[in-house]
C-alpha cells in the first residue's frame, strides 16, 4: 500500500484517504507526556522522602514506635484468621464430615458426591444443631457487652468472654459426657499439668473447672472417635453385602 505525507504532515493513501490502521501521533504524544509527568512526580516525591527520612527505611520499621503500633494489628489479624477454624472445631462439624465421608466410601460413589457437597451439607447441618447454642451465647455474652458501650458503665471484654464461652463449653462437655469420652479430658489435663510443673493442683470438681485449652482438644478427640464409630456402623452392612 503506497502512502505519502500531505502538506499538513499527516499520512495519506494513494487515493487521498487517511489510513485507518495507522495510530494517531497526537494520542501517542499525549501518552508519552503523561508517562514522563508521572516519572518526574515519582522522582520528586522520592527525593522529598529521602530528605525528610522515609518511614519505609529499615531503621524506622524496627523502631519501638513502629513495632508498638503495628503489633496489635498483627495479633488481631492472626486471631481473626484462626477464628473460623476454632468455631468449626468447637461444633459438631467434624462428626458430620467424618460420618458423611465414610458413608460415601461405603456406597462406593466417589464421584457422585463431591467434597464440596459433603462440606456444604456438613456445614448446614452444623448450623442447624448449633443455632440454639450460638443464640444463647449471643444473648448472654455478646449482646450485654455491646449494649454496655452506651450505658453508664462499660463492660470489659475480659468480663464478657466467660459469659460468651459458657454455652459453648456446656455443649462440648455435654457431648463428651454423652459419648463417654471423659478419659480424653483427664489425659490432656495431666499433660498440661506435667508441662507446667503443677503436680499439686487439685482435681476439677466439674467441667466448669476444666480450662478451655483442655476442653477444646478433648471435645475434638471425642468428636473424631464418635464420628468414626457411627461411620463404621454405617459401613459394616455394606461390607456384609459385598
Amino acid at each position: 500500500m503506497t502512502t505519502y505525507r500531505s502538506a499538513d504532515g499527516r499520512w495519506l493513501m494513494a487515493d487521498g484517504r487517511y489510513p485507518k490502521s495507522r495510530p494517531s501521533h497526537s494520542a501517542l504524544r499525549l501518552v508519552i507526556h503523561y508517562l514522563i509527568g508521572l516519572a518526574v512526580l515519582a522522582l520528586s516525591e522520592s527525593a522529598t522522602l529521602a530528605a525528610e527520612g522515609s518511614p519505609l527505611e529499615p531503621s524506622n520499621l524496627v523502631s519501638p514506635q513502629s513495632l508498638s503500633a503495628s503489633l496489635p494489628w498483627l495479633i488481631g489479624a492472626t486471631v481473626l484468621s484462626i477464628v473460623p477454624a476454632v468455631l468449626l472445631m468447637s461444633t459438631c462439624f467434624v462428626r458430620f464430615s467424618v460420618v458423611l465421608g465414610l458413608l460415601r466410601q461405603a456406597l462406593g460413589t466417589q464421584q457422585v458426591l463431591p467434597n464440596q457437597v459433603l462440606m456444604a451439607l456438613s456445614m448446614f447441618l452444623t448450623f442447624t444443631v448449633m443455632a440454639p447454642v450460638w443464640q444463647e451465647s449471643y444473648e448472654t455474652g455478646w449482646k450485654p457487652y455491646a449494649q454496655s458501650a452506651n450505658g453508664p458503665t462499660t463492660a470489659t471484654f475480659e468480663e464478657a468472654l466467660p459469659k460468651l464461652l459458657a454455652p459453648i463449653r456446656r455443649f462440648m462437655s455435654r457431648q463428651i459426657e454423652t459419648a463417654g469420652n471423659t478419659d480424653g479430658v483427664w489425659m490432656l489435663l495431666d499433660l498440661q499439668r506435667q508441662r507446667a510443673g503443677e503436680t499439686d493442683t487439685p482435681e476439677p470438681q466439674s467441667y466448669d473447672d476444666v480450662p478451655t485449652t483442655v476442653l477444646l482438644p478433648a471435645f475434638l478427640l471425642s468428636e473424631l472417635k464418635t464420628g468414626f464409630l457411627i461411620g463404621f456402623q454405617l459401613f459394616l452392612p455394606f461390607l456384609v453385602i459385598d
